[in-house]
């Protein structure tokens, strides 16, 4: 399991010859430490008299971001076994009209759930604005912990899509080419707006 490497054997796996972990298992975990960091900044606001009005909040806070850690955190995984699938249906024979169909559906199957994998990243987009709020009501001791959160949100979020912009290139089927098309669009341009949102507000504070 790749998660369960050391920090030192990950990215010598990283930088190996292999094509995974490549850059879906990364934005994976960019998401993981975005979620971190957001657990961190909540868990330094509780306790402090200062931040007593929000301490319920960045309790709550803290529980979600744990559990969306530990979800993008199998991604790391799941990212690299989506691609070997892919991989693997290349490699089945295609000497005969059977084969071949047998082979091109199995093709298609695993390059859509190679796409479907990564738009998981939206979870990862989803607490983008819960950032801006730790940011902005949390520790301000760690307000730029929260902003590096952020930029590694939008690394998953702009990563991840990228995979499944990629996967997307393969695929026969129009109308969920389509789908996800959109949706990625959706994504991006929200991950950059909200991103931009946060920096611009900590300029004013620094």
């Amino acid at each position: 399991m790749l998660a369960d490497l050391t920090i030192k054997d990950f990215l010598a796996e990283t930088a190996g010859s292999a094509p995974v972990p490549g850059g879906g298992s990364i934005s994976a975990l960019n998401g993981a430490i975005a979620a971190a960091l957001t657990e961190m900044v909540a868990h330094l606001t509780v306790g402090k008299k200062k931040y007593a009005e929000v301490e319920g909040q960045m309790k709550t806070i803290a529980i979600e971001a744990a559990l969306i850690r530990e979800r993008l955190t199998e991604y790391i995984d799941k990212d690299s076994e989506a691609y070997d699938r892919v991989f693997s249906a290349f490699k089945l024979p295609k000497e005969t009209h059977d084969e071949q169909v047998i082979r091109t559906n199995a093709i298609q199957s695993a390059t859509k759930e190679a796409a479907i994998v990564p738009m998981r990243a939206e979870e990862i987009g989803s607490v983008m604005e819960t950032i801006i709020y730790v940011a902005h009501k949390g520790n301000q001791n760690a307000v730029t912990d929260a902003c590096v959160a952020m930029m590694a949100a939008r690394t998953c979020v702009l990563g991840a899509l990228l995979n499944v912009r990629i996967n997307l290139t393969s695929i026969q089927d129009e109308v969920f080419v389509g789908m996800m098309r959109k949706k990625a669009d959706e994504l991006e341009a929200n991950a950059i707006r909200v991103e931009q949102k946060l920096l611009d507000w900590v300029k004013t504070k620094l």
